[in-house]
């Protein structure tokens, strides 16, 4: 089965360094990989002369999108793969979104720059809007300077509370059958015992992992859950984080929870955030 992975770029480093990623995550899969790039200018600046300013944008986008598309080509030289480009006119958002249905999207893979403006949130300001935002299709998010490891350990926290759907998992089995990874399960002890509910939603997410490696780890609660993430992405060796976003998850606390620069946390692994 061909895979579709989305790659938006603006054609810096940071996006490169992402496209680079998932070239290499995907190398023994047949893909197509969707470069899109989003040329916007804002409603207030709209006249004769913006509508030219726009063309230009347009071509010299145009340009750039096929110089990607060969690089792409040159550097990954696999016969698996295939390159296609889009260019949008329309927000970032919206053109993702748009993409995602078109060409029926398996994945987005996009990098950010990460901790960033006044308030130091986890993510670039972008990427929080795409995460927010996009409802129909996984996200990778690839830090900066982040270099391709092959994933031998994936960690999925979870406080139980939520019965998974089967399908919110397959992202996840995704990646670790591309590698035969590990899959760790993390619970953030915010309870002595479980009660009835996530017990069974325990039992439920074994059943569903029972022809996957996989284990279960107790983490103590931090009042920052930044440094419950540094913390065992550390202890236990994870190379991509996946979360399950939705309405007071983990990764919904982590969106708006500032980063503390004191204790010097970067996002350094892949974040795999899965719509629910």
């Amino acid at each position: 089965m061909k895979r579709h992975i989305l790659l938006p770029t603006d054609f810096s480093d940071n996006s490169w360094n992402a496209i680079v990623y998932a070239l290499k995550l995907f190398k023994e899969d047949y893909c197509t990989f969707y470069f899109l790039h989003s040329v916007t200018i804002k409603v207030s600046m709209l006249s004769n002369l913006s509508n030219r300013l726009l063309k230009t944008m347009e071509q010299d986008a145009i340009k750039e999108l096929m110089a990607l598309k060969d690089l792409a080509e040159t550097s990954d030289a696999n016969a698996n793969h295939d390159f296609q480009i889009i260019l949008s006119t329309e927000d970032l958002n919206k053109a993702i979104k748009k993409a995602v249905l078109e060409w029926k999207i398996d994945m987005v893979v996009m990098g950010t720059k990460g901790a960033s403006g006044a308030k130091k949130l986890f993510f670039g300001s972008n990427t929080i809007h795409i995460c927010k935002n996009l409802k129909d299709c996984p996200l990778l998010i690839i830090p900066e300077n982040s270099d391709f490891i092959e994933p031998q350990q994936i960690a999925f926290p979870t406080d139980y509370n939520r019965f998974y759907d089967p399908k919110e998992l397959n992202p996840v089995k995704t990646i670790a059958d591309l590698f035969n990874a590990k899959i760790r399960i993390i619970h953030i002890n915010e309870e002595d015992d479980l009660d009835n509910i996530q017990k069974y939603n325990l039992a439920s997410l074994q059943n569903y992992l029972s022809s996957y490696e996989y284990s279960i780890h107790w983490m103590p609660k931090y009042s920052k859950k930044a440094k419950e993430i540094h913390d065992f992405v550390e202890e236990l060796g994870i190379d991509i984080l996946s979360m399950v976003r939705y309405k007071h998850s983990f990764i919904e606390k982590l969106l708006h929870e500032p980063v503390i620069e004191n204790i010097g946390f970067k996002p350094k692994i892949p974040f795999l955030v899965i719509p629910e």
